[in-house]
């Protein structure tokens, strides 16, 4: 089962300053989340990331868990503990888990509320790609092949379903009846055209005609 967590302006702790830490960071730039890296030294990927504005960090050597848990203000919604340590990540997550945090171990899986899926990004579009943790370097190769599968026209197929979405809103009440005039405009041979031929505003403009002729009829 694959969950997309919403942490936008949540908190997210992560504990490691190497490149591990930083693949991991990427997963949450698009987000407005609030994250905070601690760590001795951090790698100068990471403090690219931070003079850009979009992380801080925290120099600090951990040694009494507990109390480094307890500190944090405000308790962070999630905590990634991804240092060399296994021992201190361990303690960690276990620490983090019992004030009520969503916890990632880099080192013990077993200990993990949640793992991270290859994630293809292709426009507005995310699709993941999970092995269970048994192969993430095939996981990154199936990854790959997705970006190359997923289409201009099928993300401009995308933008114009949102925009007809809204506009059904005020003329379509029914979910159910809003759907399937969706489908019908999805699989209409001159808007997929378009849509081949990239040109949106011809798409929107024979999709705008559709809705014009269904509302007459009703």
């Amino acid at each position: 089962m694959f969950v997309d967590f919403k942490v936008d302006g949540k908190a997210i702790v992560i504990v490691g300053g190497g490149s591990e830490c930083y693949r991991k960071i990427q997963n949450f730039l698009d987000s407005t989340a609030k994250i905070t890296v601690v760590s001795r030294e951090f790698s100068e990927g990471i403090k690219t990331v931070a003079a850009q504005g979009k992380i801080s960090l925290k120099q600090a050597h951990i040694v009494d868990v507990k109390k480094f848990i307890e500190q944090l203000n405000p308790t962070p919604y999630m905590l990634l503990a991804i240092t060399d340590d296994s021992e201190l990540n361990s303690q960690l997550v276990m620490a983090a888990e019992a004030v009520g945090c969503i916890v990632y171990c880099v080192t013990d899986p077993s200990l993990c509320n949640f793992v991270f899926s290859a994630v293809a990004r292709i426009g507005d579009v995310r699709i993941a790609v999970s092995t269970g943790g048994r192969s993430p370097a095939m996981a990154m190769e199936l990854r790959k092949r997705i970006e190359e599968f997923v289409t201009l026209e099928d993300l401009l197929g995308i933008e114009l379903q949102a925009y007809l979405r809204e506009v059904l809103k005020s003329s379509i009440f029914d979910q159910r009846v809003r759907s399937e005039f969706l489908n019908e405009i999805l699989n209409n041979v001159d808007i997929k055209q378009a849509l081949r031929e990239s040109n949106i505003c011809v798409a929107k403009e024979l999709a705008l005609k559709l809705v014009q002729n269904k509302e007459v009829k009703n």
